[in-house]
Parts: structure tokens; C-alpha cells; sequence
């Protein structure tokens, strides 16, 4: 297959995004533009240049890769899968911003055996998102505001979209976590959490994850020769969330801090 999709990183050995070992297949492109953003080189859709520190030099992020190769490549720890329970996880910036080769890819591992997690935003025109989840084993789904005018405001896009296809997800995919990163300033008060339960109340979502933002991305910026807005925010932990936490609970929402 020589369609080709632009993928930033592939990374292996990875227990940190899905059950058992697994290899993570980063997409290149988001149309979302999350002013915190930890992967601020997978926005752009295309390769970019940017400063690597320990190489002393410029590099570019990302590269096309077609099926076969990233189907060659992943295949290689097919043991290390079937041992542990694991597979392959798809990441981005954002998968559906390239859902057409990303489906193609999924049906084609599925063939092969493989599990496969997949982390989105959800944002995608609804028949896309409905052919591309059929293929996928366990979905994160990252819920980033509840209120449309908040979330256009800081990430570029309302939510009606995303709200649907979760709605949708919700009543298809056995397998679904909804995970809320918790940003300081616009969504991280109490009174938020509360909206929250309230809204997956309503969606009939009894079990949620929250993400407590972090700074890993920071020194990317400067890489990139971006402006970072967060810069000097503190980041939270798990104890700031607690009382987030309590509210998920009380609202009889099981709330995990990740």
C-alpha cells in the first residue's frame, strides 16, 4: 500500500498508553491548537524543522511512512505483544486529522491479530469517526471543556462535534475511557468539576480519568521558537485534584487521578 501518512515518532516498549507492552504510532497534524499543548511539533500536518539540544543542530520532525512500513516495523515485537497483552497504540497530535490511512492501517493490523488503543480528541466529521473506531479495541477519549464557547475559545474549535462522536462512542465501543486534562485557568476550578459531572451524568458516564497538567512540553516551544503561554504555570499533581476528585464521586462518577 503506498498511500502514505505523516508520522512524527514510533516509539516501542511503551506500558504507559494502553494494557501490556505496546508500540506507539504518533500522527502528525491536529486541527485543534490546546494552548498548553505537550506536543506542540505534532500540530503541524506536515515535517518541520526543530533545534535537537543533545545533537547540537537542526532536525526534522516528522517523516511519510506507508502502511507496509509502519505495519514492517510494528510487527517486529509481535512476541512482546502476544506475551504481555499489549499491541499497538495510536497517538498524535491527532489520528482523525488523518483518519482515512489511519483506518486503512487499523483494518490492516486487526488482520494480523493485533490490539489496538487509541487516543483522540474526537474531533472528526461523524461517518469517519464511525468506520475508524469500529476498528479499534480501547478508545481514549479526552474531553477538554464542557462549555462550547470556553473550549472555541482555548482550543480553536466548539465541542458540538466532539460531544457527538462521543455520544455515539458511548453507545457503540464496550471499551471507552473519558479522561479530562485538568489546565489551570480554564477548566481546573471546582465549580468546572461540577459542570463535568454534570454533563457525563448526562451522557451516562460513570467512570472518568483526569490528567493533571504538567510541564513536559515547555522546552519544545523554545525548539520550535514559539511562544508558550503556560510558561511559569506551576504544575499540578494529585493531590491538587482531590477535591475534583470527591466531586466525580459524590456525583457517583468513579474518578481515577492519573
Amino acid at each position: 500500500m503506498h498511500e502514505q501518512a505523516c508520522i512524527f515518532n514510533i516509539q516501542k516498549f511503551s506500558i504507559h498508553d494502553g494494557p501490556g507492552i505496546r508500540t506507539v504510532i504518533f500522527f502528525k497534524g491536529c486541527p485543534l491548537r490546546c494552548y498548553w499543548c505537550s506536543n506542540p511539533e505534532s500540530q503541524s500536518g506536515k515535517p518541520e524543522k526543530m533545534w535537537h539540544s543533545q545533537k547540537n543542530q537542526e532536525t526534522i520532525v516528522g517523516n511519510y511512512k506507508t502502511i507496509d512500513e509502519i505495519v514492517n516495523e510494528v510487527m517486529q515485537d509481535e512476541p512482546f505483544y502476544l506475551e504481555s497483552d499489549g499491541g499497538v497504540t495510536f497517538s498524535g497530535g491527532e489520528v482523525l486529522f488523518q483518519v482515512d490511512f489511519a483506518t486503512k492501517l487499523a483494518k490492516v493490523l486487526h488482520h494480523k491479530g493485533i490490539h489496538i488503543t487509541c487516543e483522540t480528541t474526537g474531533f472528526a466529521e461523524h461517518a469517519a469517526f464511525e468506520e475508524f473506531i469500529s476498528n479499534i479495541d480501547l478508545l481514549y477519549f479526552d474531553v477538554k471543556h464542557y462549555n462550547p464557547d470556553k473550549h472555541k475559545k482555548g482550543i480553536g474549535v466548539d465541542n458540538k462535534q466532539i460531544l457527538a462522536n462521543l455520544q455515539y462512542a458511548l453507545a457503540h465501543h464496550h471499551n471507552l475511557i473519558v479522561r479530562v486534562p485538568v489546565i489551570p485557568d480554564f477548566n481546573d476550578s471546582l465549580k468546572d468539576a461540577s459542570y463535568f459531572a454534570e454533563l457525563f451524568l448526562q451522557l451516562g458516564i460513570d467512570k472518568i480519568e483526569l490528567l493533571p497538567f504538567h510541564q513536559f512540553g515547555e522546552k519544545k516551544y523554545q525548539s520550535l521558537k514559539r511562544n508558550y503561554q503556560m510558561a511559569n504555570v506551576p504544575q499540578l499533581h494529585s493531590e491538587d485534584l482531590l477535591e475534583h476528585q470527591a466531586i466525580f464521586k459524590q456525583a457517583g462518577i468513579n474518578c481515577l487521578i492519573r
